[in-house]
């Protein structure tokens, strides 16, 4: 599979873009287990052209975790192209234009998801920025805005003609928000229409390297993404892609990933400071898999996620891993499965 100039291989699975969580020190270690393309968070145009500092930071980005995206998201065109310029000034790889971000703040201001109530506008905001820069423009967007208004078989050829190079769809619809199950049955039918030549990256659900698998052999996308799943969890890119490629590694052990999330804290101290630091690492220490199924063990995560200070934190986590002995943590990962969500 390509984009541009980009050849990821067969199967390629990619970091997506998330508000506060996909962050470089994040990225990198995700890159480092195997994501084809990491995203940073989504960066509004409107804040970045107004010059918000702490949205100019998102435009960091490392030649380590390269291919990289950036995203952006917006309503104003003229927004929208001027900080597609910007981005591309920041030298990523691919310029992804976010229409699929369903929140309140952003949807309900007729950005992210909501342009899928304005397609003309969304096209040509797409149609600009694609004639303004000259990386590879993407979009990301949803199944529609809600299930009676399922306009992705047609939006996919039409944003294909504004000159985007590669279109990832969600299989939910906005009004779903994240609930409900993906439907992958329309991402398959965009894949199959013959007129579509771009690559077609399907996202929702792949939380195992089992839906992973399903992913490409039932609906033919030429690659997936994966979200939620990835929540203290970065290894995920390895265990896919094991099973993809038919590799006979072993699952990485408990305390093997232990470490990669006292490592996750110790970048994210480092990158910011000890106070915000902790807290950027707590979402991923409360939806870490590797401590499900362990006996009583509220109280340790109650202490872990009011932790303030790093050597506290860390001689909590070391607490466990003594506690447990060395891999004999009884992780509890269910199978899912990719399945049609009705759109009734």
């Amino acid at each position: 599979m390509r984009i541009g100039t980009i050849d990821f291989g067969p199967q390629p699975v990619f970091l997506a873009p998330m508000e506060d969580v996909t962050d470089i020190g994040f990225r990198l270690l995700c890159k480092r287990y195997g994501a084809s393309m990491v995203y940073t968070e989504f960066v509004s145009a409107e804040a970045l052209v107004r010059d918000v500092k702490s949205t100019v930071q998102k435009l960091t980005i490392s030649d380590e975790e390269r291919p990289v995206g950036i995203q952006i998201y917006g309503r104003d065109t003229d927004a929208m192209v001027e900080a597609a310029r910007m981005v591309e000034a920041a030298g990523p790889d691919v310029i992804d234009l976010n229409f699929g971000c369903p929140v309140k703040k952003v949807a309900g201001k007729g950005a992210g998801a909501g342009m899928l109530q304005n397609i003309p506008k969304m096209l040509d905001i797409t149609r600009q920025v694609v004639q303004a820069v000259k990386l590879p423009v993407t979009v990301k967007t949803r199944l529609g805005w809600n299930a009676e208004q399922l306009v992705i078989t047609t939006l996919a050829e039409q944003l294909q003609d504004c000159g985007i190079q590669a279109l990832t769809i969600h299989g939910r619809t906005r009004a779903q928000m994240y609930t409900g199950q993906a439907d992958w049955t329309l991402i398959g039918e965009v894949k199959r229409n013959p007129r579509i030549h771009i690559p077609i990256i399907g996202n929702g659900d792949i939380t195992s390297p089992e839906t992973a698998r399903q992913a490409f052999e039932r609906y033919g996308v030429d690659a997936i993404m994966v979200g939620r799943a990835t929540f203290g969890a970065p290894w995920i890119f390895k265990e896919i892609r094991n099973v993809l490629d038919e590799n006979d590694e072993g699952a990485l052990s408990f305390d093997q990933k232990l470490d990669i999330l006292e490592e996750l804290l110790r970048i994210n101290v480092e990158r910011i400071d000890e106070q915000r630091g902790i807290i950027h690492t707590r979402r991923h220490l409360a939806a870490t898999p590797i401590f499900k199924g362990i006996p009583n063990f509220r109280p340790t995560r109650i202490a872990m996620l009011r932790a303030t200070h790093m050597d506290e934190l860390l001689q909590i986590l070391e607490q466990t891993r003594q506690l447990l002995g060395n891999g004999s943590a009884d992780e509890s990962h269910e199978t899912n499965t990719i399945t049609h969500a009705s759109s009734n």
